[in-house]
């Protein structure tokens, strides 16, 4: 053996005994040990088996079997996945509070959109309502007058119907001071009437139903009415203090007419009455009203 030898084939006392080529199988060693874990990586990992292992009830001892070793492991692994699925749970549960509160103003919302709605509806019924009173207020005050006025003439045509054939007298209070035909010389020729004493101012009253066709002054008859009849007989009011009435009105048995006077050719208050069948010559009051009217004066 040469005295000489390289500086990689000194002798140490590590490699004293190594045969030819061990520092080859060193060196693949060192790399072996490099991909090895180490200690610290090992006792961490043995660590966290067994803490995984006590979790479920194992005891805290070191592992005493590989299958220990592999329940462990799938223990660790187990408690990972369920990391996993807590945090998912948990996501879940985060976005099931989001939806639930979402829906929650979604149905507050409409609740309120609801509500404003049905307060509309509300005033639009009032307000209908209202009018509907109002229509149905105007309608039977419409009703009550359209009653009323019917009312009135059906009692008026009632009248008519009673007044067409009812008489009555002229005035109350009274005394004859002169006849129909009576001669004397206070009349140009005999009495063409009779004559009624009252007093100034007795209200003098239309015999029956006719129609004014005149009321105005008529010389020695004074203030004078004439009344048409529905037989076309006139009745004449003369000497009145005063006019009731007008041309063309319709009057009744018992309306007025004018009242006692002393215009025109008179001694003294009275009505001088007088009867015409169809406005021509007189008759005698006296005998028309007995007969016609049946008055008996």
């Amino acid at each position: 053996m040469s005295q000489h030898r390289a500086a990689g084939d000194r002798v140490t006392p590590g490699n004293a005994a190594r045969k030819p080529g061990a520092g080859r199988h060193s060196a693949k060693h060192r790399v072996a040990r490099r991909n090895t874990p180490s200690s610290t990586q090992i006792v961490g990992l043995t660590a966290a088996l067994a803490a995984a292992a006590g979790a479920v009830g194992f005891s805290h001892s070191s592992l005493a079997s590989p299958t220990q070793a592999n329940s462990a492991v799938n223990l660790a692994a187990l408690s990972l996945d369920s990391g996993q699925q807590l945090s998912g749970i948990t996501t879940a549960r985060i976005q099931a509070r989001q939806l639930a509160t979402r829906d929650s103003s979604r149905v507050q919302l409409a609740d309120t959109t609801k509500t404003k709605k049905q307060s509309a509806a509300v005033k639009l019924a009032q307000a209908r309502a209202a009018k509907l009173n109002v229509t149905q207020a105007l309608t039977a005050k419409r009703a009550n007058a359209l009653a009323a006025a019917k009312a009135k003439a059906e009692a008026a045509e009632k009248k008519a119907r009673e007044s067409a054939t009812r008489c009555e007298m002229m005035l109350s209070g009274y005394h004859i001071t002169a006849t129909f035909g009576q001669g004397g010389s206070r009349w140009a020729r005999n009495h063409t009437g009779t004559d009624f004493a009252a007093p100034i101012g007795t209200r003098i009253s239309a015999v029956m139903k006719g129609v004014v066709i005149f009321a105005d002054w008529a010389g020695p008859y004074g203030r004078q009415v004439q009344v048409r009849h529905e037989d076309g007989t006139v009745t004449w009011y003369n000497h009145m203090s005063k006019f009731s009435v007008d041309v063309g009105e319709t009057v009744y048995a018992g309306d007025q007419v004018g009242a006692v006077g002393m215009t025109g050719n008179t001694t003294g208050p009275h009505l001088h009455f007088e009867v015409r069948p169809d406005n021509g010559e007189p008759i005698n009051p006296m005998s028309w009203l007995r007969n016609h009217c049946g008055l008996n004066p």
